[in-house]
């Protein structure tokens, strides 16, 4: 059987794709993703309503919805009643991504605080699992969700990047950890060792498209397509076939994101 694997977070609604997002799909269902967990949170509202009618359009493509914690500062009531509408539709799997962004700072901390135990309430009440975006607010972010959820939370910290005691942290809590593109690069040494510690059904990877491209294609456009070599990199640390791999992520995706019954 060829190897099949999962993008469990990328922006395919992303100005970027808009002049080959169709070729784009297909070159990654030609290297065997099988799946595409898109993101709605991607500055405007809007791209919520593009993830979802995306999804709509093809069978192996699912919604996450939400705001990114960059846009706290904009969100509005209003904004959760159409996410609520929006989280009827079949295809939406996820809220998200939610967090803490403690590094960038664009919107205040108290706004992304807020919002934050926000989306996680949403999530409960919605009985969807949480895609999360952290950085430099981990024990925070543990903190919040130990106090909102508790543990054997259904979710996954996307691109995590923090260090063994986070990802300990992290892991205590039930959450799965994703690893991007940025496991390939040949600073993320302490990011390699988290990958070779974390149990391999614990593990989804991701590309974050467009961004975040892994070696040997750092510096272009990402794209789905990309994922093998996430898959790759954590397959040698491990020191386990690519197969094994593949199929492990793909089916923690399917299983957090509830994609086969």
């Amino acid at each position: 059987m060829p190897m099949t694997f999962a993008d469990s977070h990328c922006h395919l609604t992303d100005a970027k794709f808009d002049t080959d997002r169709e070729a784009m799909l297909q070159r990654a269902r030609d290297v065997g993703v099988s799946s595409f967990i898109v993101i709605g949170a991607n500055g405007d509202f809007a791209h919520n309503e593009k993830a979802v009618a995306l999804a709509r359009e093809h069978a192996d493509v699912f919604a996450v919805i939400g705001m990114h914690p960059h846009d706290a500062k904009t969100i509005t009531e209003e904004m959760y009643a159409r996410l609520r509408v929006l989280a009827r539709q079949p295809k939406v799997v996820g809220i998200g991504e939610t967090g803490l962004d403690f590094y960038y700072d664009n919107s205040p901390r108290e706004d992304q605080r807020a919002h934050f135990r926000a989306f996680i309430r949403l999530a409960r009440e919605l009985s969807l699992p949480l895609s999360m975006h952290v950085r430099d607010a981990y024990p925070e972010a543990a903190q919040t969700l130990r106090e909102e959820w508790g543990t054997q939370i259904q979710g996954v910290m996307h691109c995590f990047t923090g260090s063994m005691e986070e990802a300990r942290m992290l892991l205590d809590l039930g959450l799965f950890l994703s690893l991007s593109g940025i496991v390939t690069f040949k600073t993320a040494r302490e990011l390699r060792e988290v990958a070779r510690f974390t149990p391999l059904d614990r593990f989804l990877i991701e590309t974050d498209c467009p961004l975040l491209a892994p070696v040997p294609y750092r510096g272009k456009r990402n794209e789905p397509a990309y994922v093998v070599e996430v898959a790759k990199i954590i397959a040698e640390v491990k020191g386990i076939p690519l197969a094994e791999v593949a199929e492990a992520t793909r089916r923690n995706t399917e299983r957090l994101f509830r994609l086969v019954p």
